[in-house]
């Protein structure tokens, strides 16, 4: 992957946020040249600032829905790999702003999309969705990338809709079948589970809430103790996405929709999650609230068999390792170490651990 990256140009949108940042890391790492597009860090404490990574890729603080600018900014650089991971990513924010989540989420990506029609450099284009993009039943059975969009609330149906978007650009103007003749840019979508992982300070997620109330000596408070989700650690997914653009590079036929979640074995409760991470970190104790009348999924996971059996990829991170890094990274922070240094140090470990097929 090394080999791949070095010197290759990679443009990440949405890399002030939780995810970006981290994606943004590791390709620095690797040698890629990079450049982010996205909005401000929208919390304070931030990845993106704690990583500095200002200093060390080109970064342009704007708005994914302003198209004039993305698509100065995309073809100015002229990238060879596009990430695109800038949304509005709140299930129940998206309840009080569904104006801003369906702009953010589906327009922005019409924009994106249309720079990289216009640069005519781009090779690679990896969509990141959700897990929540599906028609989610709340059935045991896992959702494989063969089964229907769809989404109760504005965020998941958000995201429901940015798959069949790609899907019409894919078949319209990025169609496998004309690649070399008509153009020469591949798009898959990438769906993952409930990410944890150090950095994540965003409202309304269980690991950042459980953290500032540990931090603080206060209670840590649950909404919906019983809901299940497939936990995994955010360095999962982010390599499993530069995985797949990698493999896309001479395999345009791989232009598809990817699921890249846990094994079966990470799908817990919410309670569980949350007694591991107080274990972990030697203190900190919980409450249950009345469950908040915004509907919200209490079951939802993903098959991961394509990506296994196809790509060759599959997960690092056990269940009990993802909440391990995740709550020692944020035990580290709050106790004043060089944080830099300690999310370098788990990236390092991490790609130490890889043992994929063909990788």
């Amino acid at each position: 992957m090394e080999n791949f990256y070095k010197g290759k140009k990679v443009f990440i949108t949405g890399h002030t946020g939780f995810k970006g940042a981290w994606l943004a890391r590791i390709l620095i790492n690797l040698g890629a040249e990079v450049k982010g597009y996205s909005l401000a860090p929208n919390t304070n404490p931030s990845l993106y600032n704690i990583l500095e990574l200002q200093k060390d890729m080109q970064s342009v603080i704007a708005d994914i829905r302003d198209a004039d600018n993305i698509k100065k900014e995309l073809v100015s650089f002229a990238p060879d790999i596009v990430f695109h991971l800038a949304a509005q990513p709140i299930v129940r924010l998206s309840y009080s702003e569904p104006v801003l989540t369906y702009q953010t989420n589906i327009m922005g990506t019409v924009n994106l999309l249309e720079a990289v029609r216009a640069s005519k450099n781009t090779r690679c284009i990896v969509n990141i969705t959700s897990d929540k993009c599906y028609d989610n039943k709340e059935t045991p059975t896992p959702y494989k990338e063969t089964d229907p969009m769809g989404g109760y609330d504005p965020y998941s149906c958000s995201k429901g809709m940015m798959e069949l978007l790609c899907a019409s650009y894919r078949n319209s103007f990025f169609n496998p079948k004309d690649y070399g003749k008509t153009h020469n840019t591949s798009l898959a979508t990438a769906r993952a589970g409930n990410l944890i992982g150090g950095g994540d300070y965003a409202p309304d997620r269980i690991v950042p809430d459980c953290a500032r109330a540990i931090s603080q000596n206060k209670e840590v408070v649950l909404r919906s103790p019983q809901a299940t989700r497939p936990w995994q650690h955010v360095l999962e997914p982010l390599y499993g996405y530069m995985f797949l653009a990698q493999k896309m590079w001479d395999n345009p036929a791989l232009a598809q929709g990817w699921n890249f979640g846990p094994e079966p074995a990470g799908i817990k409760t919410v309670e569980h999650l949350v007694k591991k991470l107080i274990a972990i970190w030697g203190k900190g104790k919980y409450s249950v609230v009345s469950q908040t009348k915004l509907h919200e999924a209490n079951l939802l996971h993903l098959d991961i068999t394509k990506a296994k059996t196809v790509l060759g990829w599959k997960p690092v991170y056990t269940f009990d390792d993802a909440i391990k890094e995740t709550a020692l990274w944020y035990k580290a922070f709050y106790n004043g170490e060089n944080i830099k240094d300690f999310t370098l140090k788990q990236i390092n470990a991490y790609q130490g651990k890889i043992k994929w097929n063909n990788y």
